[in-house]
């Protein structure tokens, strides 16, 4: 999806009126996938011109309700968003630059929806965050490794 028209029959067919802050909201996270709010406001506003903080978190609220866009939130990160949705996949953050990748659940479709014990609830989502260093992390500083640096605070990297 990364056509308009596309965007507009998202839009129609998730029951959300089609406006120009929407569809330009939606096309940023399909070209910036993993963002931050400032960076989807900054593309927004390539396509837009001036357009609100507010209206944009307002956009992203109403498309991550809607299902067409995914917020994820790894520990001690901001919020991103991706247009990756309907499947149950994971991601892997970098611990030094904060870059963040999908990873698609290791075997079958959904084995990460089978808890050892549910507890009784319904589960319809799991959310697994692996975290290491990324290649070119890995590649600007072969001296150092998991083991003998500290965990440290991904920076935001859009």
């Amino acid at each position: 999806m990364h056509a308009p028209a596309d965007y507009e029959q998202a839009l129609r067919d998730a029951g959300l009126r089609v406006t120009r802050p929407r569809t330009a909201v939606l096309d940023a996270v399909h070209r910036h996938p993993h963002a931050d709010t400032e960076t989807v406001i900054d593309a927004t506003r390539e396509v837009l011109g001036d357009v609100s903080h507010q209206a944009v978190y307002d956009v992203l609220r109403a498309l991550s309700a809607a299902g067409l866009v995914r917020r994820i939130q790894p520990s001690g990160a901001l919020a991103r968003y991706e247009a990756r949705v309907g499947d149950n996949h994971h991601h892997v953050v970098c611990r030094s630059c904060g870059v963040i990748a999908d990873v698609d659940c290791a075997v079958g479709d959904i084995p990460c929806l089978t808890a050892s014990d549910d507890h009784g609830f319904t589960i319809d989502e799991a959310e697994v965050v692996y975290w290491g260093t990324c290649p070119d992390c890995s590649a600007s500083s072969p001296a150092s490794s998991p083991a003998s640096s500290p965990a440290t605070e991904p920076s935001p990297k859009g």
